[in-house]
């Protein structure tokens, strides 16, 4: 199902905590670093433009104040809803760039509006190294949303942020899907007691990424849709060094191309972004070279005018852990998009967003995001020490 994509920059780095005492996350900057590697020319993208974060400030923060930030990523994540509502509103897919994991309050509120207004439940799939499912009630204290962001879009923790408009939970435990956690993620058996559905990198593997892509559909049949949230310490340091958490033990770029070509190729999805890359790690650019590549290749479903041969799938077959290497500019191969299902929203569908349909913008050119906890002095802990839509399959 060919379906125009809109690119939507959301550079917060308002969950994360400061890499040092004297400087802020550079994830903030990955929207342009992505956009200057061609990514929108190369998708076929509308340019939906930038929102812009508030400053970075952590100030006076410290343990027991609850979410550093809370209010500015508060009011973000509602700017942020009413875009992807003005997008979802022109019956466009969009693409959102952070920035850090905190973005997803916004695209959950914005599901969650648009779940209202169809009278269906709209389902998440959480691509990620980590499960972000710190909260009050598994930890001593909060700080970094982005952190803590799959806790919150599930209703856990403080409620100017897990309750914006009145809203608790945006997805329920049961309309989740998490991918690529690690096998000893610090909270999966909090996961495991909430029902919420995981698919570790071990079995990622061993099933295989297009399968997994499947699987992970399967979960959310019961939704009208459901939206991709990709954080892309997913992969592993050895191929994406460029995050604030690196963890080894993560999956390839050709293993993140098929498995997105999968979640995207169906109507039900209903969107994705992108998160936790940081162009301060990257210099020469290679690294969002191949992001890049991974990423307008496993979006082809969405935008392939008609069916191609589907890509051939070695990577399937490679079960070992990926090999170091530097972005080599390979183009993506193209995959066979999925049949449209049937409609039952139109384009233009009114109510999704509060604001009008956002003209084109120029392209804006608005060290590492992700899990972090904040202490006393607003610096890491040991424990963080890091190295240097109404689209027309919708159903309720």
């Amino acid at each position: 199902m060919m379906r125009r994509i809109a690119v939507l920059d959301a550079p917060s780095n308002l969950g994360l905590r400061p890499p040092t005492p004297t400087s802020v996350p550079g994830c903030a900057k990955a929207p342009g670093a992505l956009r200057d590697q061609g990514l929108l020319p190369r998708l076929r993208a509308r340019d939906a433009g930038c929102l812009t974060a508030p400053r970075y400030d952590a100030g006076d923060w410290r343990p027991g104040d609850g979410v550093c930030h809370a209010r500015e990523i508060a009011d973000y994540s509602v700017a942020l809803a009413d875009r992807l509502g003005a997008i979802i509103d022109r019956g466009e897919f969009p693409v959102v760039l952070g920035g850090d994991c905190s973005i997803l309050l916004g695209s959950a509120l914005a599901m969650h509006r648009l779940g209202e207004a169809v009278g269906g439940r709209i389902g998440l799939v959480f691509v990620d190294g980590h499960s972000d499912f710190r909260h009050p009630g598994n930890a001593s204290y909060v700080g970094a949303a982005a952190g803590e962001d799959l806790a919150l879009v599930t209703g856990r923790g403080q409620a100017d942020l897990a309750a914006i408009e009145g809203r608790r939970p945006y997805f329920r435990d049961i309309d989740v899907v998490v991918l690529g956690i690690r096998a000893q993620d610090e909270y999966r058996l909090d996961l495991q007691a909430a029902g919420i559905i995981t698919r570790p990198v071990p079995a990622l593997r061993a099933e295989g990424a297009a399968r997994t892509a499947q699987w992970a559909h399967e979960q959310l049949a019961d939704c009208a849709g459901y939206w991709v949230h990709i954080d892309v310490d997913v992969l592993d340091p050895a191929v994406m060094p460029a995050v604030d958490a690196p963890d080894p033990g993560g999956i390839a770029f050709a293993e993140l191309e098929i498995l997105l070509a999968g979640l995207v190729d169906t109507p039900h999805c209903l969107g994705v972004e992108l998160t936790v890359f940081d162009p301060d790690y990257d210099p020469d650019g290679g690294y969002a070279a191949e992001i890049v590549n991974t990423v307008v290749a496993g979006l082809r479903p969405v935008t392939a005018p008609k069916p191609v041969p589907p890509r051939a799938r070695r990577e399937e077959h490679d079960r070992s852990a990926p090999a170091p290497r530097r972005p080599a500019g390979r183009p993506g191969l193209p995959l066979t998009p999925g049949p449209a299902g049937p409609a039952s929203l139109v384009p233009g569908t009114p109510g999704l967003g509060s604001e009008g349909v956002e003209a084109p913008v120029p392209d804006g050119r608005d060290p590492v995001p992700d899990d972090r906890h904040l202490d006393g002095a607003g610096a890491q802990t040991e424990d963080d020490a890091r190295p240097a839509s109404a689209p027309g399959g919708l159903t309720a």
